[in-house]
């Protein structure tokens, strides 16, 4: 059966309509690093949705974002391959990653005492407003960018996700490496992911093969620290052999005899 066209586009209407505010910046800078066609269409509908509120600091909760019927209906085209919620992620994470979009997690207290505390996404764009609202928040003045949240909130501790990591220690995004990343999010727990990238920035072998054979060799053969294996052989291990062993743990076979100490 033949994929149905969509139908063109009739038209502006003849009705007086607001106009959405973009920066100048947006298209001599920011614009011409975007390759990705899901972030460029999320950029804009954020511009479009912070345009749409009101107040000093305006900010876009995740889970807003996804159930954005309009967002969703303008990623269905994107990629046979992927579906709008998981082109909407793979965009989020690299707005963030680009730095466009400056996101944190806020911890509320559920109603319920027993109930686990209730994890809250807030998108802010990078401007000098977004990026002072960032500031209130981590100097714990909640209040003073969202008068409705209670005093119980608190900014949660988040780890750096994959994409943020590649882009500001290794280099610019492809989608054949977003491919490669998404599945080592799937294979391995976060904090792995983010010591190994941090173990191969650390030996300057800044590339994606170096920070998968650390992580393959980890799920081979266990991690010294107990998250994986190996922490029984911590006592038989001591001195400087016991370090040059423990050291050659984490460097992968096929660096192992180009490494120098």
């Amino acid at each position: 059966m033949p994929t149905r066209q969509p139908a063109g586009f009739i038209g502006f209407p003849d009705v007086k309509m607001r106009a959405v505010v973009i920066p100048d910046f947006f298209f001599t800078d920011l614009l011409p690093q975007i390759d990705d066609l899901a972030e460029l269409k999320l950029t804009l509908h954020c511009f479009w949705l912070l345009n749409e509120q009101s107040g000093e600091y305006r900010y876009l909760r995740g889970a807003d974002l996804r159930n954005d019927a309009v967002l969703l209906a303008s990623l269905t085209l994107d990629n046979d391959l992927r579906s709008p919620a998981e082109a909407l992620e793979e965009a989020l994470a690299r707005a963030v990653a680009r730095n466009t979009l400056l996101r944190l997690e806020i911890e509320l207290t559920a109603d319920q005492p027993a109930s686990p505390p209730i994890l809250d996404e807030w998108y802010f764009m990078n401007t000098q407003k977004g990026r002072q609202a960032i500031a209130l928040i981590r100097q714990g003045r909640l209040r003073e960018v969202q008068s409705a949240i209670p005093d119980e909130a608190r900014v949660r501790v988040q780890r750096p996700n994959i994409f943020v990591l590649y882009e500001q220690n290794i280099g610019l995004l492809t989608p054949i490496i977003a491919d490669q990343l998404r599945d080592l999010e799937k294979n391995y727990a976060p904090e792995w992911i983010q010591d190994a990238f941090a173990i191969a920035i650390g030996r300057n072998k800044r590339n994606l093969r170096y920070i998968q054979s650390i992580l393959k060799r980890w799920e081979t053969d266990g991690r010294e620290d107990g998250q994986g294996g190996a922490q029984g052989d911590r006592h038989e291990e001591s001195g400087r052999d016991g370090e040059e062993r423990r050291r050659r743990r984490y460097i992968p076979d096929e660096y192992s005899d180009i490494i120098v100490s």
